[in-house]
This record gives structure tokens, sequence and C-alpha cells, in this order.
């Protein structure tokens, strides 16, 4: 697979544990793994404050949020003239043009930011989706986060998932964990992620192999 660029994209629901099949399948594939780094990588280039872009990080502000029915896909035109709609946009076209760059250099894997629509024209992006059951993505949270209880931790699992679909669906023309959306759908709560690691890495060498 050395011989080819290729990416990998992952979303996943908060709690599947899709954050570290993704950066163990990148260690076992020799390619970068970029969720928080692409993020800070981003926030450098356009000089902002980093700490203050991890706010914006696959949510959609407020004024946003109202809108969602208007599907504008990625900087087809502006949205709002806005000082806070402009610095969102500004934000969000530089993770894009970082995920652009990124995937033209080296293979690599990248977790979230729509960036399996940002790629989808690129032959060797192959996009996964991991889910889980909701217990079992609580169970995930409880162990993360001290003091969360099971009805809190579905709570929290509920808050962010809803997030990152309206962030996903907003700004691409696909829904966030259809299946139609990706390649190849795992659920984490069926199997270790030993195994799904395995059948991601066949299924991504049976693809560059075609």
């Amino acid at each position: 697979m050395k011989d080819k660029n290729f990416i990998i994209t992952v979303g996943r629901q908060f709690g599947s544990g899709g954050h570290d099949i993704g950066e163990k399948l990148a260690k076992r594939l020799g390619v970068k793994f970029y969720d928080k780094e692409l993020l800070l990588e981003a926030a450098k280039e356009i000089g902002i404050n980093p700490e203050l872009f991890k706010k914006t990080d696959e949510k959609l502000p407020s004024f946003y949020i109202s809108n969602l029915s208007l599907n504008l896909g990625f900087y087809i035109q502006p949205f709002s003239s806005s000082p806070a709609s402009s610095y969102y946009d500004n934000v969000q076209k530089a993770v894009c043009d970082t995920i652009r760059t990124i995937a033209k250099r080296e293979s690599c894997i990248i977790v979230g930011r729509c960036a399996d629509y940002l790629l989808r024209e690129n032959p060797y992006c192959i996009n996964i989706f991991i889910s889980a059951s909701p217990e079992a993505c609580a169970q995930r949270i409880m162990n993360r986060v001290e003091g969360l209880d099971m009805d809190d931790a579905l709570a929290l699992a509920k808050k962010e998932n809803k997030l990152r679909a309206e962030y996903y669906n907003f700004y691409t023309d696909k829904e966030w964990g259809h299946s139609s959306s990706y390649d190849l759908c795992l659920d984490s709560s069926r199997l270790n992620e030993d195994a799904i690691i395995e059948i991601i890495e066949s299924y991504v060498k049976a693809r560059l192999e075609q």
C-alpha cells in the first residue's frame, strides 16, 4: 500500500471508540493520524488562538442552527456577513484547506470534520463509520469521564451526536451515520477493536489493489 497515497476518514458516534480505532489503525498501517492535531495546525495557519479554535470543533454556532434546512455545501456562497459568521467561516475554510493539503502530500487517517465529503473526488479516499449500542457508548464514556452515571453518559452521547450530525448534514449533501454515506460501517459493540482494525485493513488493501 506504500506506493499509493490513500486517505481513510473515520466518522464516529460519541463513545463508540472511533478515535481509538483510527489511531491504532494508523500505527498499524504506518501512516499519520489527524484529529486534534489537524485542528491545531489549521488554527496556527490562520493565526488564531488554538484554545478558542477548539470550541468550534464539529459544532455549528447558534446563528447557523436555525437555518439547518439550507444545505450550502462547502463555501459555495457566503452564509452571512456578520463578524461572528465570518470568523466561523474562516475557521472552517482553514480546516478544509488543511485537509486537502494533507491528502495531497501523504497517506493518513483523518477523524471527523467532514473529511469524507471534502475528499469525495479522491479515488483513494476510503470512508469508515464506527457506531456502537447506546449502552456500550455510555460505558466507554463513563470509563473516560469520572463521576458520570449511565443516565448522564447516555444524555451526553445523545447531545454530542446531535451536534456532530447537525455539523455534518449542514456542510454536506449526505446524512451523518447513514450507511449510504460511507464505504464501511462497523459496530464496535459487536467486535473488539483488533477485529475491527483487521477488517478495515483488509478492506483498504482490497480497494487499493483494484
